[in-house]
């Protein structure tokens, strides 16, 4: 996607260890306007696979869930990285390795919310080790629910999750998919 790669070359900001921020848009501080046209997008790319929910993992990816489910009128779960007083009853778990930043999380959704009935859309906004959305993954398989693809801002196509997301046979669609980042060099899209 032609505009988020400009986008992303205008306000992105390279740091070291393969980190690129673009939270001055993205996933700290929002463009709605901006997040609302990828979410148009995610509903082109999968307007035909019947997504009745659209999962994601907080925080980063709620916001963007939330404009992308808007076109598909459908409701955005999201996996929580800790147990709330506010859940109760049984819940799905996954653990997940975060690479932003270096913990690893138990995430959690109740099982109110995902069951076989559900064909699920994955939002998030980065891809990079792959990680989160393996944690994700398996939950809605654990529910029983159908996973229909995911949905990525920003792949870093340089590393391994995007290849071994596909290898799983999921569909990942990637609005912008890098092929390398340097500081000193800039950015490379595929």
């Amino acid at each position: 996607m032609k505009l988020l790669e400009e986008r992303i070359v205008k306000d992105g900001l390279l740091g070291t260890g393969n980190v690129l921020k673009v939270d001055s848009f993205l996933n700290h501080q929002i463009d709605v306007a901006f997040v609302s046209q990828l979410g148009q997008e995610f509903k082109r790319l999968f307007h035909d696979c019947d997504v009745n929910k659209i999962l994601t993992i907080e925080a980063s990816g709620i916001g963007i869930a939330c404009l992308a489910a808007q076109y598909f009128s459908v409701p955005v779960v999201f996996a929580k990285k800790s147990k709330t007083r506010n859940i109760s009853g049984d819940v799905y778990t996954a653990t997940v390795e975060s690479y932003t930043h270096g913990i690893i999380n138990t995430i959690l959704v109740s099982k109110r919310f995902i069951g076989p009935e559900d064909r699920i859309l994955i939002i998030d906004d980065f891809l990079a080790n792959g990680a989160a959305l393996e944690g994700l993954i398996q939950l809605v398989r654990d529910a029983g629910a159908t996973v229909v693809g995911a949905g990525i801002v920003i792949e870093k196509a340089f590393q391994a999750g995007g290849d071994r997301i596909r290898s799983m046979g999921v569909r990942v669609e990637s609005l912008a998919r890098i092929k390398s980042m340097d500081p000193e060099t800039g950015i490379e899209f595929i």
